[in-house]
This record gives structure tokens, C-alpha cells and sequence, in this order.
């Protein structure tokens, strides 16, 4: 079969072993040959392509981000865009396509396979929040990175007596947040599956600044408080409806300066939990999502997503991993909360 790969949405550690080893088995141990789409669905509808043999993916392995390029576009917003990658895929000869990508381009995915094209899934977010599966890979890299910031924040809230807000990615899941604050032993963890009290916020600050340590709070970017005002940049959406978040760590910041007369400071990771080299867990975990994948292509098993259960590698509808998020149940956010203040 000639199989066309694709990575879409948000980048992050891990995508370019998922492509390494689909092209190495694929080729290798099947006989099939590959084409690669570049910058998501904007690929197979303009046909922009480049070459995926096996020369071409030595030496990715550790690298971050996609060797083919991301983009957010979603051809069902488009004027005649299913229609268009269909043609397109005929044109190349392309026979199936392997779609790497998160809530948005799996969901793309699932809906292209209802409309005849032969697809296979393989999910990816650094959010951890699509369901069917444990874990996605690019999470672990984003925890560790947030949780090697925080560890180095503790030192300068200490030395300077401050509060330090740390804002992570999170946009309705507060997986990364809630693990990062975890293992970072941040003070307070705040988390778009629960709202939060100000006052409350505040008190805690206050009880850590009697002790000779100084309070890191961490909140994810979808958190809101009571009021239920949601922060954002400005009102634009993207092609699936997104509104870009960001600007609650400042926000929460001088809340409680205001509250609590301490000095308080925000520190937006953003882009940095997605860069840099991934973790051995996530490279470990997209080999294995991309060998497995590469598998399903070969035995026709369309319309699937791998998905890691326990530590096997399963496969599960596309409909089912893209029906609704995995987000943080309120039992695991109360084993953090013994920790708050």
C-alpha cells in the first residue's frame, strides 16, 4: 500500500518517533510505501507532500516537534474541503493515512473515515485529555519540564519572600497542572474542572508565608474562579472554534497581592512545555503507538485509534477516543489538596 502520515494540532516531544517507526516497520517488515503530508490537513488539501523513506527518519528520534510540519486547519470549515482530500489522496495513489494528532485532527479523522477514507489514529497531546487511552505521549515531557520550573522557582520565592504563580497549559483538562503541582510541591494547584475561590487562594498564601518557605501556586490556563469569568487574550477562534486562553496567572497574581499585601509574581511556561526533546517515556510510547499503528494499516483496521490500557497497546474506535475528554476526576484532585497551604 503507498500510506500517507500526518501530524496536526499542537506540536510536541514524541511526534517524530510515532513517523520513525510507522516508516521503519511499514517499509522494513510490510513492504509499504509513504508519502508524507506536511502541516496537517492543510497537506492532503493542497497536496503538499515530501518523501518518507527510511533514510529520511534516521536520526529523529530525540528530536522535538514534527519533521512535517503542524497546522490547526480543519477541512470540514472549508468550502469543499472533504471532497478535496479525497480527490487528492486518489491522485497520489494514496490507499490510507495515518493521522498523528489530538482531540482536533483525530476528531477530522473519525469523521473522514464515516465519508470512506481508510484512516488509523494515534493520539497526541501533551494535555493527557483524549479518552480511550491512559496516557497520550508528550505529556510526561510537559510534566517534567513544568515540574523542573517549579522546582526552581521555590528558590527564588524564598529568597525574596514572593508568591509565585506558575501558569501551565490546560484548556478544559488540568492533567498537566495537577501532576506537575504535584511532584513540584506547589502550595495551591488550580484546575478548569473546578472552580476556584479567591479568598480561599489567598488564605492559603497566607498560612505558607508563616512558615520560613514561600507559596508557589500553579494554575492551568482554562481555570476560572467562582465568578465563572474565563481569562482570555482576545475573542478570536481558530478553525475549531478555540478562543485563545491566557493571562490567568497575572490576573490570579494581583488578586492576591491585593488580598494578602505579599508580593506576587507570574511566570506563562506556554510554548516551553511543548518544545525540546522528549522524555525516554514518550519516546518509548510513541515507538510503540507508531509500530502498533502501522500494524492496524496493514491488517485494514480502519476508523482505530491505538491507545495505551496498563501497559498494552490497544486499539479503539476513533469515535469513542474523540466523543469527549478525559479530564481530572474530582478524587485525584483531592489527593492534592491535602497538600494545599
Amino acid at each position: 500500500m503507498r500510506i500517507g502520515v500526518l501530524t496536526g494540532g499542537g506540536d510536541c516531544p514524541g511526534l517524530n518517533a510515532v513517523i520513525r517507526a510507522v516508516v521503519r516497520k511499514g517499509i522494513t517488515e510490510y513492504g509499504h510505501e509513504f508519502v508524507g503530508y506536511r502541516n496537517g490537513w492543510r497537506g492532503p488539501l493542497d497536496n503538499l507532500t515530501r518523501p518518507l523513506d527510511v533514510s529520511s527518519v534516521r536520526g529523529i528520534l530525540p528530536r522535538g516537534g514534527t519533521i512535517l510540519g503542524s497546522s490547526r486547519t480543519n477541512p470540514f470549515k472549508i468550502e469543499g474541503g472533504v471532497e478535496k482530500i479525497t480527490a487528492n489522496l486518489a491522485e497520489q495513489g494514496v490507499d490510507a493515512l495515518v493521522a498523528i494528532g489530538g482531540e482536533d485532527t483525530l476528531g477530522v479523522a473519525a469523521k473522514l473515515y464515516d465519508q470512506g477514507v481508510q484512516v488509523v489514529g494515534v493520539p497526541k497531546t501533551i494535555d493527557n485529555d483524549l479518552n480511550a487511552t491512559d496516557y497520550t505521549f508528550g505529556f510526561d515531557t510537559a510534566v517534567n519540564i513544568a515540574m523542573e520550573a517549579i522546582d526552581r522557582l521555590h528558590t527564588t520565592a524564598e529568597s525574596h519572600h514572593r508568591c509565585l504563580v506558575v501558569e501551565l497549559m490546560g484548556r478544559h483538562a488540568g492533567w498537566i497542572a495537577l501532576h506537575a503541582g504535584m511532584a513540584g510541591g506547589a502550595n495551591v494547584i488550580l484546575l478548569p474542572e473546578r472552580q476556584f475561590d479567591v479568598e480561599k487562594v489567598a488564605a492559603y498564601v497566607e498560612k505558607r508565608f508563616e512558615t520560613e518557605y514561600s507559596p508557589i501556586v500553579v494554575v492551568a490556563e482554562g481555570a476560572t474562579p467562582l465568578t465563572g469569568q474565563m481569562v482570555l487574550q482576545n475573542q478570536e477562534r481558530d478553525a475549531f472554534g478555540h478562543v485563545r486562553l491566557g493571562g490567568i496567572g497575572q490576573w490570579l497574581a494581583e488578586q492576591v497581592e491585593e488580598r494578602t499585601g505579599k508580593e506576587s509574581r507570574t511566570v506563562v511556561l506556554g510554548h516551553i512545555q511543548r518544545g525540546g526533546t522528549p522524555t525516554a517515556f514518550d519516546r518509548v510510547l510513541a515507538t510503540r503507538f507508531g509500530l502498533q499503528a502501522i500494524d492496524a494499516v496493514h491488517d485494514g483496521d480502519w476508523g482505530k485509534m491505538v491507545a495505551l490500557r496498563g501497559t498494552d497497546i490497544v486499539r479503539a474506535p476513533l469515535s469513542e477516543a474523540t466523543a469527549e475528554l478525559k479530564t481530572v476526576p474530582i478524587e485525584r484532585y483531592a489527593e492534592a489538596e491535602v497538600f494545599f497551604g
